[in-house]
Protein backbone atom coordinates (compact mmCIF):
# COMPACT_ATOMS: atom_id res chain seq x y z
CA UNK A 1 0.00 0.00 0.00
CA UNK A 2 1.37 3.40 -0.90
CA UNK A 3 2.08 5.98 1.77
CA UNK A 4 -0.56 8.30 0.26
CA UNK A 5 -3.20 5.56 0.49
CA UNK A 6 -2.20 4.78 4.09
CA UNK A 7 -2.49 8.44 5.06
CA UNK A 8 -5.84 8.78 3.28
CA UNK A 9 -7.23 5.74 5.14
CA UNK A 10 -5.83 6.92 8.49
CA UNK A 11 -7.30 10.42 8.13
CA UNK A 12 -10.72 8.91 7.33
CA UNK A 13 -10.52 6.69 10.42
CA UNK A 14 -9.50 9.69 12.53
CA UNK A 15 -12.50 11.62 11.21
CA UNK A 16 -14.75 8.70 12.17
CA UNK A 17 -13.30 8.74 15.70
CA UNK A 18 -13.99 12.47 16.05
CA UNK A 19 -17.49 12.07 14.57
CA UNK A 20 -18.23 9.32 17.10
CA UNK A 21 -17.02 11.44 20.01
CA UNK A 22 -19.05 14.39 18.73
CA UNK A 23 -22.17 12.21 18.44
CA UNK A 24 -21.71 11.13 22.06
CA UNK A 25 -21.39 14.76 23.12
CA UNK A 26 -18.00 14.09 24.70
CA UNK A 27 -15.59 16.95 25.27
CA UNK A 28 -12.18 16.01 23.97
CA UNK A 29 -8.87 17.50 22.97
CA UNK A 30 -7.34 16.63 19.65
CA UNK A 31 -4.07 16.92 17.86
CA UNK A 32 -5.08 16.59 14.25
CA UNK A 33 -1.51 16.58 12.94
CA UNK A 34 -0.80 13.51 15.12
CA UNK A 35 -4.24 11.88 14.56
CA UNK A 36 -4.67 11.81 18.33
CA UNK A 37 -7.54 12.54 20.74
CA UNK A 38 -7.76 12.66 24.53
CA UNK A 39 -10.81 12.70 26.77
CA UNK A 40 -11.80 11.97 30.32
CA UNK A 41 -14.90 10.28 31.65
CA UNK A 42 -16.08 10.22 35.23
CA UNK A 43 -19.08 8.32 36.46
CA UNK A 44 -20.29 8.97 39.97
CA UNK A 45 -18.34 10.89 42.61
CA UNK A 46 -16.85 7.73 44.10
CA UNK A 47 -15.55 6.44 40.75
CA UNK A 48 -11.98 6.98 39.67
CA UNK A 49 -11.95 9.11 36.48
CA UNK A 50 -10.94 7.48 33.20
CA UNK A 51 -8.31 9.21 31.08
CA UNK A 52 -8.47 7.89 27.53
CA UNK A 53 -6.29 8.43 24.49
CA UNK A 54 -7.10 7.25 20.97
CA UNK A 55 -4.49 7.45 18.24
CA UNK A 56 -4.28 6.38 14.62
CA UNK A 57 -1.04 4.76 13.46
CA UNK A 58 -0.64 5.63 9.77
CA UNK A 59 2.23 3.22 9.03
CA UNK A 60 0.75 0.16 10.73
CA UNK A 61 -2.87 1.12 9.94
CA UNK A 62 -4.01 0.70 13.54
CA UNK A 63 -6.34 2.42 15.97
CA UNK A 64 -5.00 2.28 19.50
CA UNK A 65 -6.96 3.16 22.60
CA UNK A 66 -5.15 3.60 25.91
CA UNK A 67 -6.71 4.40 29.25
CA UNK A 68 -4.12 5.22 31.89
CA UNK A 69 -5.11 4.81 35.52
CA UNK A 70 -4.62 8.08 37.46
CA UNK A 71 -2.43 6.48 40.14
CA UNK A 72 0.69 4.34 40.21
CA UNK A 73 1.24 1.28 42.33
CA UNK A 74 3.40 2.02 45.35
CA UNK A 75 6.85 0.47 45.23
CA UNK A 76 5.99 -2.04 47.97
CA UNK A 77 2.85 -3.10 46.01
CA UNK A 78 4.41 -3.52 42.56
CA UNK A 79 4.55 -7.31 42.66
CA UNK A 80 0.92 -7.37 43.82
CA UNK A 81 0.07 -5.07 40.91
CA UNK A 82 1.76 -7.41 38.46
CA UNK A 83 -0.12 -10.42 39.80
CA UNK A 84 -3.46 -8.59 39.83
CA UNK A 85 -3.13 -7.22 36.28
CA UNK A 86 -2.08 -10.66 35.06
CA UNK A 87 -5.11 -12.23 36.73
CA UNK A 88 -7.41 -9.58 35.28
CA UNK A 89 -6.01 -10.13 31.78
CA UNK A 90 -6.50 -13.89 31.91
CA UNK A 91 -10.22 -13.88 31.16
CA UNK A 92 -10.49 -10.82 28.94
CA UNK A 93 -11.97 -11.16 25.49
CA UNK A 94 -10.80 -7.78 24.18
CA UNK A 95 -8.05 -5.51 25.39
CA UNK A 96 -5.51 -5.95 28.13
CA UNK A 97 -3.86 -4.21 31.02
CA UNK A 98 -0.24 -3.22 30.50
CA UNK A 99 1.77 -2.90 33.67
CA UNK A 100 5.11 -1.16 34.11
CA UNK A 101 6.95 -2.68 37.06
CA UNK A 102 9.54 0.10 36.99
CA UNK A 103 7.11 2.85 37.99
CA UNK A 104 3.81 1.11 38.80
CA UNK A 105 1.83 2.53 35.87
CA UNK A 106 -1.24 0.57 34.80
CA UNK A 107 -2.88 1.21 31.44
CA UNK A 108 -5.69 -0.54 29.60
CA UNK A 109 -5.07 -0.92 25.86
CA UNK A 110 -7.07 -2.00 22.86
CA UNK A 111 -5.79 -2.10 19.30
CA UNK A 112 -7.65 -2.73 16.06
CA UNK A 113 -6.31 -2.90 12.51
CA UNK A 114 -8.09 -1.13 9.67
CA UNK A 115 -6.06 -2.66 6.83
CA UNK A 116 -8.53 -3.39 4.04
CA UNK A 117 -11.43 -2.36 6.29
CA UNK A 118 -13.94 0.37 6.70
CA UNK A 119 -14.16 1.61 10.27
CA UNK A 120 -17.54 2.87 11.38
CA UNK A 121 -18.71 4.73 14.45
CA UNK A 122 -20.04 1.43 15.83
CA UNK A 123 -16.51 0.10 16.23
CA UNK A 124 -15.33 3.30 17.90
CA UNK A 125 -18.34 3.15 20.23
CA UNK A 126 -17.41 -0.45 21.05
CA UNK A 127 -13.79 0.44 21.82
CA UNK A 128 -14.86 3.27 24.12
CA UNK A 129 -17.61 1.27 25.79
CA UNK A 130 -15.46 -1.82 26.29
CA UNK A 131 -12.58 0.19 27.72
CA UNK A 132 -14.84 2.18 30.06
CA UNK A 133 -16.54 -0.98 31.32
CA UNK A 134 -13.26 -2.85 31.82
CA UNK A 135 -11.34 -0.01 33.46
CA UNK A 136 -14.29 0.84 35.70
CA UNK A 137 -14.55 -2.83 36.70
CA UNK A 138 -10.91 -3.05 37.77
CA UNK A 139 -9.51 0.37 38.63
CA UNK A 140 -11.06 0.53 42.11
CA UNK A 141 -9.79 -2.99 42.84
CA UNK A 142 -6.25 -2.12 41.73
CA UNK A 143 -6.46 1.02 43.85
CA UNK A 144 -7.62 -0.97 46.87
CA UNK A 145 -4.73 -3.42 46.43
CA UNK A 146 -2.37 -0.45 46.29
CA UNK A 147 -3.86 0.97 49.50
CA UNK A 148 -3.77 -2.36 51.32
CA UNK A 149 -7.56 -2.58 51.48
CA UNK A 150 -7.75 -5.67 49.23
CA UNK A 151 -5.38 -8.61 49.14
CA UNK A 152 -4.27 -10.14 45.86
CA UNK A 153 -5.63 -13.50 47.09
CA UNK A 154 -9.09 -11.96 47.62
CA UNK A 155 -8.88 -10.23 44.25
CA UNK A 156 -8.10 -13.51 42.49
CA UNK A 157 -10.73 -15.46 44.46
CA UNK A 158 -13.44 -13.02 43.38
CA UNK A 159 -12.23 -12.79 39.81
Amino acid sequence: MTDDKKLYNAVNVYKTICDSLDAKGLNYNKEEDKLFVFFGIKGSEENIPLHTFISVDVDRQLVRLDSVLPFKMNEDKRVDGAIATGAANFGMVDGNFDYDMSDGTIRFSMTVSFIGSLIGEGLIDYLIGCSCYTVDKYNDKFYDINEGKLSVADFIENE
